[in-house]
This record gives structure tokens, C-alpha cells and sequence, in this order.
């Protein structure tokens, strides 16, 4: 940093200011500090930095399924987010297993990071454990968890709205004249299975339809059990007529089921899902679905760390962002020139 202050003709706390943006500097300064670090080819000392600073700028993000397009979407958001805060990512996959989730989150604790952004398992018992009894700067996102008893909630977390979408396709489905609607769920004990098959009532009840159980399939998430499950629904003595899908890996195992029985969509069953991915505009017919805004939600999750960071005491939030309908032709419509609602993203205070 001598080397380069020299060079600039400008002092040592000056270049430390360029680096870390700590304090603004004048443009025509700014760029002599670049030029000079170009020219001198210096590149900081991030460990000996984190000696002095007790920070690494590093985060740990701990999703499962990253090979899913929507988690790989909201990685994107993450990471750019990161990146423009100065901040490096270590990754790891906790495969919806509790105590694997409990492992990783410690190696990514010993890692030293600042904090972490985790998609939670069904069952983090261990895990929330763990992150309060070492006071771990830490953001949910996609999955919540419960608030305490007792307190305010001492996580951040992100997340989109999973009730009211889920409800607007069941509703919409009803209104097309389907009585039979099944639904594949996703993995029990997760917020977002919990909150879809709510909206999943509350769709049915809204259209006058009774809820029936044996229409309700769990997928856990995953293609291979929702194709299972898509095979149950559809052996039923009065198969439903229609169909929803709770996140994308469950619609391609449910696509499978029902080219295996050689049905047709939607002319032999309307199909609808929930998430929205790049090639469900390319599915012929294509696919009606709810888009959630994953690159906003990553980056709303490294948003709401650092305010953690900087005010580690202050209760913990939610922000729920919402969805989008996207109305194509799964669902028996014929093709529509209407562009799909982007509503505005609203921030909500502490769940109750």
C-alpha cells in the first residue's frame, strides 16, 4: 500500500479508502489509486486484512439442490449482490438432510465467515441450535422458520408469497370448470408445502369445490417422487382433470407421469405449476405458472445480512416478495397477448 500510495502521490489511508470504499474520494484521486494499483500489479492481503478487521468479507451459503434452476437463480442473485459489496461466497449443499445441514453450516462457521444465508431443511432443529448458541450472523431464504414462543425472531429471512399465488391457479382452473384439481406437494414440513397446500384450500374453497384428500400427493420437492406421486393421482377410480405442481422438479416428474399413461396436456389434463423456468416457454403446450422473483431474492438476502452485520441486535424480519402469474396454454386457454403482472415488492415486519 506504500508502493501505491507513492506511486499516487497520495497517502496510505487514502488507498485503504479506494479499496474499501470506506470514505468517498475524488474521482481524478480515485483513479490515480487504480492506475497506480494496475501498474504494480497489487492485490490486497485479504487474510492478513481479516487479522486486523475480524471480518473475512466472506459468506457462506448453504442450499440444497442447487442443480434446480430456480436455487440456481436465486445463487446468481446472491452472488451478484455479493460481489458488489466486496464480499466472496462459500458454497455448500446440505441435501435437505438435517445433520448434514448441521455439518455443513459448522464447516462453513470454522471457515470464519460473517454470516450465512441458508435455505432450511424441514426439520432444523440442530441447525438453529447451533447458529444461536455461537450468534451467527444468519438470513433464511425460500423455506422459513418458526418464530419462537417467546421474543422477537432473531433470523432475517427472505421469501416469496406461496399462498395467495397457489390459490389464484387453483382458482383459476375452477373457473375453466374443472371439479377434480389434484395437487403434487412438495416435501412435508417445509414453509413452502405447508403455505401452498393452504393456498390450495383456500382455492378450492373460494370456488365451492370440497377438499379431498386422497387429490393431495407429496412429491417431496424432487421429479422421481413427484412422477410417482403424478401416477397415484392419476390411478384414482375418478383421476382429477386437472393438475398443479408445486415447484419445477415436481412438474417434470409429473410431465413424465403422464406421457407414460399417454395422456395429453391439457386436453386429457390441464396441468398448472408453481415456479416459472426458462424452458416452460418451450414446452409444447406451454406452461401456465407462478414466476418467483429468485434473482431478487438472493440479492434481498445479502441485502438484509449486511444490515445484520452492521446492526447485529435489532429483531429480525421478513420480507416476503411477490410472485408472478404467467398465463400460458397448460391450463386449456387458448394463447394470450397479455404480459404476465410484475407487481411491485413490498417488505413485511417480523412473522408472528
Amino acid at each position: 500500500m506504500v508502493d501505491v500510495a507513492q506511486r499516487a502521490g497520495v497517502s496510505t489511508a487514502t488507498v485503504s479508502h479506494v479499496l474499501n470504499d470506506t470514505r468517498p474520494v475524488l474521482p481524478r484521486t480515485r483513479q490515480a489509486v487504480l492506475d497506480a494499483i494496475d501498474e504494480l500489479g497489487y492485490t490486497p492481503n485479504t487474510l492478513a486484512r481479516s487479522l486486523v478487521t475480524a471480518r473475512t468479507r466472506s459468506i457462506g451459503l448453504a442450499v440444497s439442490a442447487i442443480s434446480n434452476p430456480y436455487f440456481t437463480e436465486i445463487l446468481q442473485g446472491v452472488e451478484a449482490g455479493a460481489l458488489k459489496h466486496g464480499y466472496s461466497l462459500l458454497i455448500a449443499d446440505p441435501h435437505d438432510d438435517p445433520q448434514h445441514e448441521r455439518k455443513v453450516v459448522q464447516l462453513l462457521h470454522e471457515r470464519r465467515v460473517d454470516g450465512m444465508i441458508i435455505a432450511p431443511s424441514a426439520a432444523p432443529a440442530e441447525l438453529l441450535g447451533y447458529l444461536e448458541q455461537h450468534d451467527v450472523p444468519t438470513v433464511f431464504l425460500d423455506r422459513l422458520v418458526d418464530s419462537p414462543a417467546e421474543g422477537p425472531l432473531r433470523f432475517d429471512q427472505v421469501c416469496t408469497e406461496n399462498t395467495e399465488p397457489m390459490t389464484r391457479l387453483v382458482t383459476h382452473l375452477a373457473e375453466l370448470g374443472h371439479q377434480r384439481i389434484g395437487l403434487v406437494a412438495g416435501l412435508p414440513g417445509l414453509s413452502t408445502t405447508t403455505e401452498r397446500i393452504t393456498g390450495y384450500r383456500h382455492g378450492l374453497a373460494h370456488a365451492g369445490l370440497p377438499y379431498d384428500e386422497r387429490l393431495v400427493a407429496h412429491g417431496n420437492s424432487q421429479a422421481d417422487a413427484a412422477e410417482e406421486a403424478t401416477h397415484a393421482l392419476l390411478s384414482l377410480a375418478t383421476r382429477p382433470t386437472a393438475l398443479v405442481t408445486a415447484n419445477n422438479a415436481m412438474t417434470i416428474g409429473a410431465l413424465r407421469a403422464v406421457r407414460e399413461r399417454e395422456l395429453a396436456v391439457p386436453d386429457d389434463l390441464a396441468l398448472c405449476c408453481f415456479d416459472d423456468f426458462s424452458w416452460a416457454d418451450l414446452f409444447t403446450p406451454r406452461l401456465t405458472a407462478i414466476a418467483q422473483p429468485s434473482k431478487e431474492i438472493g440479492a434481498q438476502a445479502v441485502q438484509l445480512l449486511l444490515e445484520r452485520l452492521a446492526s447485529p441486535g435489532r429483531a429480525g424480519r421478513t420480507v416476503r416478495l411477490p410472485s408472478a402469474f404467467v398465463h400460458r396454454t397448460s391450463c386449456g386457454c387458448p394463447e394470450s397477448s397479455k404480459s404476465p403482472e410484475r407487481p411491485e415488492s413490498h417488505r413485511k415486519g417480523p412473522e408472528s
